[in-house]
């Protein structure tokens, strides 16, 4: 079935909760046949347009409509009756495990259905119908926990086209994919798209935005600043957008003096991930190591912090040898990591931010082994005025902070450290243009108090506004060392592509 003539429209949405205005008389609207972008920072209010639109919230006022005809939807049921489907980033909270993918991709007809005799041998016909019309190649008989995070997402757009999805939602879908298993899913988007399918692409990657996208919605304070093709634009205009602020304005780039060496690196080895890394990082420098997925980054952050031991090399901390056996005694030696998987490595979920915060201090802390709550206290509040870390609630759970917000606690717990090495991995991996900035501003801080910053990040135009230096790594190696001054896009993803030490 052809949707290409549907035109989903949202006029006049407004929302409010105690003290906020979350959406100001938005108009939003899709096509069928479009992939359409709706991006914001935090805040912003996209995320509560979607939650009215998927039944989450019963907007104050406007309407809903489809094709003309208005759609009421006070809740899921309503949207997905209506043709409207999500699929989240996070897959484990919207998949049974326990079931196969077949049961998973027509739970929602069993629930409709209510009580009857269940046709196993149609229900997986019909399941294997729908997943190899999306090219996923996997057993419908395969129970769901067996997946990959990206096969559970597929599994989630299946479901939407057994309810035969007229428009579909996509949160975020990439923050926990590779590189390959995006790509695998803007195909699936496309043929999508050339069904008649609507589609809403929500994300912070502004260059999966401009590289799928037809259109490009922006929201901020609340309001639709502006609804553009994507080729009628670019990144840094949706960023002014986004923010109300100039590039420039936003990501600002300090200089400071570069003092003594602080950490150094000689032929650093571990497995085949690092080879044969050389580098320096002084006071207040900040030296940027940018690669593709899969050059050894990640690696190269956890040998430097002792989480992975050294095969060959040696590592000097102002020309003290270092011999590090654990994370511990890196921290000893004043090394401190903001790791890419924030969630799994770099902050404690089910805690608070409070305890969170006060981590690596507890020793300092406590008295007898009792951790004197009022210190405790006072760092966290002081550590939460100076990141701006929202909500401003130091018993707050991790868990239910935003991308942006837990990135702020796993930095944060450092700064009263005596940290003078900090190694930030993906520091911006899904966090929102808002708070980027904000972690853009504290490593400009840092090196601003002289300590030495390793920035790693596959994201090279962050490198190119951050580093003061630039190493390139491909294949586990540094293949080629740039100033900042003649550092370009094109020259360091040649490097990064080349595969070999280029001198």
């Amino acid at each position: 079935m052809s949707n290409a003539t549907a035109l989903l429209q949202m006029s006049r949405i407004s929302k409010s909760f105690p003290g906020v205005k979350a959406l100001q008389q938005v108009d939003f609207e899709v096509r069928g046949g479009e992939i359409h972008a709706l991006l914001g920072a935090n805040g912003a209010g996209k995320s509560t347009l979607i939650k009215v639109l998927s039944g989450a919230y019963i907007p104050d006022e406007g309407q809903i409509s489809i094709d003309g005809e208005p759609l009421h939807i006070a809740k899921p049921l309503d949207a997905m009756h209506g043709g409207i489907q999500c699929v989240y980033q996070e897959v484990d909270t919207a998949l049974v495990a326990n079931l196969t993918v077949a049961e998973n991709i027509m739970l929602d007809r069993f629930t409709q259905r209510g009580r009857g005799l269940i046709n196993w041998s149609r229900m997986n016909k019909e399941a294997e119908k729908i997943i190899n019309d999306i090219g996923l190649a996997i057993d419908v008989r395969r129970q769901v926990a067996e997946l990959s995070i990206s096969q559970k997402q597929l599994v989630l757009i299946a479901r939407a086209l057994a309810q035969s999805a007229k428009f579909i939602i996509f949160d975020e879908p990439t923050a926990p994919l590779s590189n390959e298993e995006a790509d695998q899913l803007f195909k699936i988007m496309e043929r999508l798209k050339a069904e008649g399918v609507g589609c809403i692409f929500i994300s912070h990657r502004l260059n999966e935005v401009f590289r799928i996208c037809d259109r490009i919605t922006v929201m901020r304070d609340g309001k639709r600043i502006s609804t553009q093709a994507a080729a009628e634009t670019n990144t840094q205009a949706v960023i002014e957008q986004m923010l109300g602020r100039t590039f420039e304005e936003e990501f600002p780039k300090v200089t400071v003096p570069i003092g003594e060496p602080l950490l150094e690196a000689k032929g650093v080895t571990f497995s085949t991930k690092v080879r044969g890394v050389d580098l320096t990082v002084h006071r207040g420098e900040i030296v940027g190591v940018v690669g593709l997925v899969g050059a050894g980054k990640t690696e190269l952050s956890r040998v430097l912090f002792g989480a992975d031991p050294l095969d060959r090399g040696e590592l000097t901390m102002r020309g003290k040898r270092l011999k590090l056996g654990s994370p511990t005694d890196a921290v000893r030696e004043g090394i401190a990591l903001i790791p890419e998987e924030r969630r799994k490595q770099g902050i404690l979920v089910e805690q608070t931010v409070k305890h969170n915060l006060s981590l690596p201090l507890l020793k300092l802390f406590s008295t007898f082994g009792f951790v004197q709550r009022s210190k405790e206290n006072a760092n966290a509040k002081d550590m939460i005025g100076q990141l701006g870390i929202q909500p401003p609630n130091m018993e707050q759970t991790v868990k239910y902070l935003s991308g942006g917000n837990q990135q702020k606690v796993a930095v944060g717990k450092w700064l009263p450290t005596e940290a003078q090495v900090y190694l930030f991995d993906e520091p911006t991996k899904g966090v929102d243009v808002g708070a980027k900035s904000d972690i853009f501003r504290l490593i400009g801080r840092l090196a601003q108090e002289g300590k030495g910053i390793i920035y790693l990040s596959c994201e090279i135009s962050e490198i190119l506004g951050i580093a003061d230096r630039i190493l390139v790594m491909s294949y586990g190696q540094i293949v080629k060392e740039l100033r900042r001054e003649e550092a370009t896009q094109e020259q360091i993803l040649y490097y990064a592509s080349a595969g070999e030490a280029v001198v």
